[in-house]
């Protein structure tokens, strides 16, 4: 196989960035050095200057296969999160059918062995009758039990206490969490129809509120805390939320906590804008919250940075708020608006690598990825902080063809994505070739 050498290259890796030359050969980061001179054949990618960074490694995605593929596809959403720089995913098992079993998880990685552009990890979904499934996961090769805990549909909620105490006694893996109340929910809701009102968009943080987020992931920090379970409880939105988790390094820690590019983005100041686009669950609620999430970034209280990507079509977002369902379409602007926060001081470069890289290779002890280290995997982006990136709904690759970044200019661009040594975006295009995407494996 051909090498690829990336010529001057400012690297963004463990706190420092090292100006420095860098070499793929056979799948992997072979070389790092301020100067290494060119081989015979060697293909040659001049970096100028830009930076490179690992790859994104998304512990939380809604790709939407098998079952509701109008929305989305393993092979159209991940080629979308190569756009973005997102290098590895796991996604998630609210799908038709569900995945509620180890045969019904082993199809979804079948599917990914022949569409995934990405590496790729799938989560079990925890039901109130599953516990004997659960106990049968890998740690070596199953990323996690996901546990919606309030927030979902078919047979994937799980509420009755005894259920949840028996999954968080038993797992023998990484349990995380959708924390929404739905008695609190369905209260909030109580008070408007007693009220004779019909809720619109901009009450949607006003239903999900900070209680009913509050309610829950206390509650799943309280059984953790009690069995000493391994417990990441994803999308915090609440300023309140914040004093469950400790600050600190996420190594020494057995509870953490993460947050989502659109909760870190929007506020409910863009619900008369955006409408609809923006309604996900959590929901996005006060600006004081988001810059509260934001500050808790950088003490270390929220360990990783995701997207919970879950594209849904256009038509179906726009219905009536009632009917309308919940998630946005995020892989291929997260990091773009990661560097944005970058651009305004909000984020250093640095820290945006640890939470999106380098944390999520420590939780879930993803192995030889989330690092520009030799002899690691070569998952690498290239990006350009010099170079704007101006969004249209015709340049993007979600499978439902928009996004609600329209029209706004982001500060930098994705110049080159390589999964494995092999690129697989130029800037511009996907690189349709052999599949190079691997089944992600775990250091437990």
């Amino acid at each position: 196989m051909t090498s690829t050498l990336i010529k001057n290259a400012r690297i963004v890796n463990q706190g420092k960035i090292l100006a420095a030359d860098l070499r793929i050969q056979d799948q992997r980061i072979s070389h790092i050095d301020t100067e290494l001179t060119a081989n015979a054949q060697e293909h040659i990618v001049e970096a100028d200057g830009r930076y490179l960074l690992p790859g994104m490694i998304d512990d939380q995605v809604h790709f939407r296969e098998p079952g509701l593929t109008h929305k989305g596809t393993i092979a159209s959403e991940s080629r979308a999160a190569v756009a973005g720089g997102i290098t590895s995913y796991m996604e998630m098992p609210n799908v038709d059918p569900a995945t509620t079993t180890i045969e019904a998880l082993e199809k979804k990685y079948a599917i990914a062995e022949q569409h995934s552009m990405a590496n790729y990890a799938f989560y079990l979904g925890a039901t109130e009758h599953n516990l004997e499934q659960i106990k049968l996961l890998d740690p070596s090769k199953h990323c996690g039990v996901k546990v919606f805990m309030g927030a979902s549909t078919g047979n994937l909620l799980v509420e009755n206490p005894t259920a949840l105490e028996g999954i968080f006694r038993e797992s023998p893996t990484l349990i995380v969490t959708h924390c929404e109340s739905g008695p609190v929910i369905a209260s909030n809701l109580a008070k408007f129809r007693a009220e004779g009102k019909t809720p619109t968009i901009l009450d949607h943080p006003v239903i999900r509120d900070t209680e009913a987020c509050y309610a829950s992931s206390s509650y799943a920090v309280g059984l953790a805390k009690q069995y000493q379970s391994q417990l990441h409880v994803l999308h915090i939105t609440t300023e309140r939320e914040l004093s469950l988790f400790e600050a600190g390094p996420i190594e020494a820690k057995h509870i953490t906590a993460e947050a989502c590019v659109h909760h870190l983005w929007f506020s409910d100041q863009d619900y008369p804008r955006l409408g609809n686009l923006i309604k996900c669950n959590p929901s996005i609620k006060l600006a004081t919250d988001r810059d509260a999430i934001l500050q808790a970034v950088h003490n270390n209280q929220i360990d990783i940075i995701a997207t919970d990507h879950a594209p849904h079509t256009l038509q179906e977002k726009q219905q009536d708020y009632n009917q309308a369902p919940a998630g946005l379409p995020l892989v291929q602007h997260a990091l773009l608006s990661l560097l944005d926060h970058v651009k305004h001081q909000r984020l250093s470069l640095e820290q945006v690598v640890e939470k999106t890289a380098h944390n999520p290779a420590k939780r879930y002890a993803v192995a030889e990825r989330g690092y520009i280290q030799e002899g690691y995997f070569a998952d690498l982006v290239l990006v350009d902080t010099e170079q704007p990136t101006t969004v249209t709904d015709e340049s993007v690759f979600y499978h439902c063809g928009w996004t609600p970044f329209v029209n706004h200019q982001f500060s930098s661009s994705i110049s080159s994505t390589w999964i494995n040594g092999q690129q697989v975006f130029d800037g511009q295009k996907i690189i349709e070739q052999a599949l190079p995407s691997q089944r992600l494996a775990f250091n437990r």
